[in-house]
């Protein structure tokens, strides 16, 4: 029977993962067996870029965490060697940064996820990795909202263009009149 400091430890560290997981906008559950020390580093530190934090850890105490914050349904996706993903701010970001990784070692997968506390499967994480970022969304969209602006303008500058050309013809036709 482990000890009662041993026991306070994983129950520290599973509030700690329930907090997070609670807190997050989304995360993404992959299966790392396979992935080198050299790109499991450029990976970590890509997701450290992203705001993501990643996790190995017991799939008992993950499933814990889960349970405690009513993603239940993710414990079946716990099996073998897995990580957690937690996006802190963007909630395409874990899945972005592992889907990359996911396509380029055949052995590294993606198995399941979350988002707005629900478990989503495999290819809605994927569906959302290929989501464009915020801030292209926010650029699409500022273009869009411009786009009529733009043309309204450049409609009224050619009526007003348009006034300028025809005022001096008509001032020449008046002039011989009044001669």
């Amino acid at each position: 029977m482990p000890s009662k400091s041993i026991l306070e430890q994983k129950q520290a560290i599973v509030a700690d993962l329930a907090e997070q997981l609670k807190n997050s906008p989304a995360g993404v559950v992959v299966n790392y067996q396979g992935i080198t020390v050299e790109d499991d580093t450029k990976m970590r530190k890509a997701l450290r870029e992203a705001g993501v934090n990643y996790m190995v850890m017991k799939n008992s105490l993950t499933g814990r965490a889960c349970d405690e914050v009513g993603l239940s349904d993710m414990k079946q996706y716990l099996t073998g060697m897995t990580a957690i993903a937690i996006g802190t701010t963007d909630a395409v970001a874990p899945a972005k940064v592992l889907k990359e990784y996911a396509e380029k070692i055949e052995s590294f997968n993606i198995l399941a996820g979350y988002l707005d506390g629900k478990v989503v499967d495999e290819a809605t994480v994927k569906q959302l990795a290929d989501i464009p970022s915020k801030e292209v969304l926010i650029a699409k969209l500022l273009g869009s909202i411009k786009s009529p602006l733009y043309n309204l303008a450049y409609a009224l500058q050619a009526v007003v263009d348009k006034d300028g050309e025809e005022a001096p013809a008509a001032e020449a036709a008046e002039a011989p009149a009044e001669a």
